[in-house]
């Protein structure tokens, strides 16, 4: 007679790479559920980038579309009948050329001032719990 109520059970130990993305998979959370120097040093990464990224963003646009429209003036030059309508065009295109830096001085001083306190605050603590 054989007895069906056994129990079996076999064990085997989880790989090196299970153990791997395991290990991968809590780290992220652990991460997620405190308020640790990592989180911290995260948030004044995303402030910083929040201060830098738009007076960049104005500022190349209007580099890059000052440059387009002087060179559309100087392709427009390089016909005969409209060299003078050419010419005024490239010296359109100056312009914001010519604005592009002091622009984005200016919008980066600006976001600067709007996130100075938040980020020296977070600084602070980031330099403080070490």
């Amino acid at each position: 007679m054989q007895n069906n109520n056994a129990f079996e059970y076999t064990y085997t130990a989880p790989t090196e790479e299970e153990r791997k993305k395991t290990q991968s998979i809590r780290e992220r959370y652990q991460q997620a559920s405190g308020n640790t120097a990592s989180d911290k040093v995260a948030r004044l990464q995303a402030l910083d980038k929040k201060a830098k990224l738009p007076p960049m963003i104005i500022g190349w646009t209007l580099g890059v579309l000052g440059t387009l429209i002087f060179g559309g003036g100087l392709a427009m030059a390089l016909e005969t009948d409209k060299f003078l309508w050419g010419c005024i065009l490239a010296a359109f295109g100056l312009i914001p050329v010519a604005l592009a830096y002091p622009v984005y001085r200016a919008i980066s001083k600006k976001q600067k001032a709007k996130y100075r306190e938040e980020i020296l605050r977070l600084s602070d603590e980031i330099l403080k719990e070490e």
